[in-house]
């Protein structure tokens, strides 16, 4: 079973809609799959066919391309962050041990590896001699992501046709999506959100529509865009979002053909999240939670009615079948599912990853409410011992977040030589407002051994390529000042 036998299906029963847009150009599913055939004779006319290939290619039509003719020529597309320092991206590709490397013009002189480079631009008129695509088994790996890696080395997530399968068919029948929809594509190929975008779309017929990379630092532009190409879809995470909230310009922007939002990556402060409803009031929104390792195993359809300012919202009921269990002494959430990733990849070998009945460990802390949805309340990983209590930065985040002066924060443990760590937390306030504002009432909120020692106010917070918050960063901003 191949991940792209849905897509498949689309081109030959509707050829001419419309697959991708960027810009100027456009692609219908039979221009499509054709230049996708051409790429992946490239990779099969080989005595011994490529297994994995990365794809060093900037997000965009070029980069869709190479990953539906990796998976097309039956191997494993492996998407880089080619923004990234060289020793990065030379890390993943030696940890990855491709036998193959697209990109685009000739080959970078920071690439230190001896696997083939192949110009994308030079595939053109390669004739395929065999089947497309390829028959793989649902247990073949389709993609290796290498997650953000804000602490120590970047770690391969490998997954397998039947983990993107499950997901993408999940989403396309749970949200609705059809051939008259147009998705916003804005997530990197190594985020797992580029999931949905890529292989739902494609499998429903849709036209997926790639936001120019500009437009995330000007929300009312973006806005703009999404109000001209008559975006009915979109899938990105809670700061943007909350972003676009602020200063999106939505009550001059009108976006009639907005239908769904779903979002992911982080938690969206509740305040935000009521404004944009507010400034949206015909859209379906759906919070989506899941680390990389299983994509999504819940999601949340947002009750307006049940958005209090003073609380976070939950991340909801299983998604994609998923069966879910919490650890009773840890509070863990543990997921068994379809989509639960084969292994990581690391040193050119997959080591496993799941526990003895398939669950896989989430490190996430969550509760079921009174209504039987699952709350989340942190990364265990992220706890704190300040003063011999175990403290939850998440908790005093929402805290700081129900200060009205408060659009955006985060809380880190930084040394302190008498207690071991004490939080610190970094703040994006509202234009005029000042810190002294919030400092006092959090104080009064919070126990002594739970008040920041330290706050520092950003213009925004520092995010990583995937649009997660880059507490590394924070880390060194808020140890130094």
């Amino acid at each position: 079973m191949s991940l792209l036998s849905a897509f498949n299906r689309q081109c030959q029963g509707a050829p001419d809609n419309i697959a991708f847009v960027e810009g100027d150009r456009q692609l219908n599913y039979q221009q499509l799959i054709q230049q996708a055939c051409q790429l992946s004779a490239c990779l099969t006319n080989t005595k011994n066919p490529y297994r994995r290939v990365v794809i060093a290619l900037d997000r965009g039509i070029d980069a869709a391309i190479a990953i539906l003719a990796v998976l097309g020529a039956g191997a494993c597309y492996i998407p880089l962050d080619i923004k990234n320092p060289a020793n990065r991206l030379n890390y993943i590709i030696n940890d990855a041990a491709p036998q193959c490397i697209i990109g685009k013009g000739h080959r970078p002189d920071w690439l230190e590896t001896s696997a083939l480079w192949l110009d994308i631009d030079q595939t053109a008129f390669v004739q395929s001699s065999t089947s497309w695509p390829a028959e793989v088994d649902a247990e073949a790996l389709a993609a290796i992501l290498y997650t953000s890696g804000s602490t120590g080395a970047p770690k391969g997530v490998a997954l397998s046709h039947r983990a993107l399968s499950n997901f993408a068919g999940w989403a396309a029948c749970n949200f609705k999506i059809s051939p008259c929809d147009r998705i916003a594509s804005l997530a990197p190929f190594h985020f797992d959100l580029s999931i949905f975008d890529l292989f739902s779309s494609l499998s429903c017929g849709a036209s997926v529509h790639f936001v120019p990379s500009g437009l995330t630092m000007s929300p009312s532009r973006l806005t703009a865009w999404l109000s001209e190409y008559c975006i009915s879809v979109f899938y990105t995470v809670p700061s943007l979002l909350s972003f676009i909230a602020l200063k999106g310009s939505l009550s001059t922007t009108p976006l009639p053909d907005l239908k769904t939002v779903l979002f992911a990556g982080e938690v969206f402060p509740t305040p935000q999240l009521k404004k944009l409803c507010a400034l949206l009031p015909a859209v379906d929104f759906y919070n989506l939670y899941g680390p990389t390792e299983t994509n999504v195993c819940c999601y949340w359809p947002v009750d307006r009615d049940r958005l209090q300012t003073d609380r976070p919202i939950p991340i909801g009921y299983p998604a994609c079948g998923a069966v879910l269990k919490i650890d009773a002494e840890m509070g863990e959430l543990q997921v068994q599912s379809a989509n639960n990733l084969s292994g990581y990849w690391q040193q050119g070998e997959l080591i496993a990853a799941l526990s003895t009945d398939n669950y896989y460990h989430t490190g996430d802390k969550v509760s079921l409410n009174e209504r039987g949805e699952y709350c989340y309340h942190g990364r265990l990983d992220r706890m704190l011992k300040c003063s011999g209590y175990r403290v939850e930065p998440a908790e005093i985040e929402a805290v700081l977040l129900q200060c009205p002066e408060v659009t955006g924060c985060a809380v880190i443990g930084i040394t302190d030589s008498s207690s071991g760590q004490r939080p610190a937390a970094a703040v994006v306030l509202k234009p005029g407002a000042k810190l002294e504002a919030i400092v006092r009432p959090i104080k009064q909120k919070l126990p002594t051994y739970m008040q920041p020692c330290k706050f520092i106010v950003l213009d925004s917070l520092p995010y990583l390529s995937n649009g997660k918050t880059d507490y590394q960063t924070l880390h060194q901003q808020l140890e130094k000042n």
